[in-house]
């Protein structure tokens, strides 16, 4: 489809690309804006014919908004390496472009909060300019029905000349000139397989959480600004998101958000100490 660009954004990600491409083969131009690769990410991205454009500065943020200047479909998708396209989200968006846009809402009225980042930023009422598309997530191997994790709605699909420009150093979100419309199939998004995995993301991401609420002017760290958030994070995601349903694997990923929550807290801490 020549009105499709999809963008996918990498940096070392061997081992997840390949399914990602394959499943976005044949929807449209494929470009991949790479961040430095140094193993078999750009080789694979060339064997299935995307154009890359490697980029060895900036942030997610800064590619995504290049993604959008690069691209030449008329409808851009941002897909990430660890997201899969699946045949029915394939049908979707194909007979959506091919009839053009229209007000969809999913069966049910979405839950507050579910759009990963919160909203998307909009300028005018004209009409539907961006699609949120649902996500399952599968943590260690599982789909993860419970604890908060679907429909996890992400705005992927852009209407190029409605996209003003992606905002925010973290969870990017696009500012639109228009409505938004929601998908009713989902992506599958492979989050981490191990623990390993989960703790080296968890030290990248909280360090940048932590610098952006010392950089917001956060109050100093006291005993109880730890304790409240990571006991309201666990609670929310095991008891009222119902993750324990899950089994196993859901309590861990449950248990383990507080634990995500405390290193962000806790390197606020360090960083308030450091400008003392």
């Amino acid at each position: 489809m020549n009105n499709l660009s999809v963008i996918i954004l990498t940096n070392n990600v061997e081992a997840k690309l390949e399914d990602c491409l394959k499943s976005a083969q044949d929807l449209g131009e494929v470009i991949v804006l790479d961040g430095g690769s140094t193993d078999r990410t750009l080789e694979i991205a060339k064997n299935y014919k995307a154009r890359v454009v490697q980029q060895k500065k900036g942030s997610y943020l800064v590619w995504r908004n290049q993604g959008r200047d690069e691209a030449k479909g008329e409808w851009l998708l941002y897909v990430d390496s660890d997201e899969r396209i699946t045949p029915e989200l394939r049908k979707e968006i194909v007979e959506m472009i091919a009839r053009g846009p229209a007000a969809v809402f999913p069966p049910e009225k979405p839950i507050k909060g579910t759009l990963s980042g919160g909203p998307p930023s909009r300028v005018t009422p004209r009409g539907v300019a961006a699609y949120a598309i649902p996500r399952r997530n599968f943590v260690f191997g599982k789909e993860l029905k419970h604890g908060g994790w679907y429909p996890d709605y992400v705005i992927r699909l852009i209407r190029k000349d409605r996209l003003i420009k992606w905002e925010g150093e973290l969870h990017e979100q696009p500012k639109i000139d228009g409505e938004l419309g929601y998908f009713k199939n989902a992506f599958i998004h492979l989050k981490e397989n191990n623990l390993s995995d989960m703790v080296e993301k968890t030290n990248k991401w909280s360090e940048i959480e932590a610098k952006l609420l010392l950089d917001s002017g956060h109050p100093p760290m006291a005993w109880w600004r730890f304790v409240r958030p990571v006991i309201s994070e666990v609670i929310d995601r095991l008891i009222i998101k119902l993750g324990f349903l899950d089994g196993v694997k859901g309590i861990i990923f449950s248990v383990y958000q507080g634990y995500s929550v405390f290193m962000r807290y806790a390197k606020l801490w360090e960083m308030q100490k450091k400008r003392q």
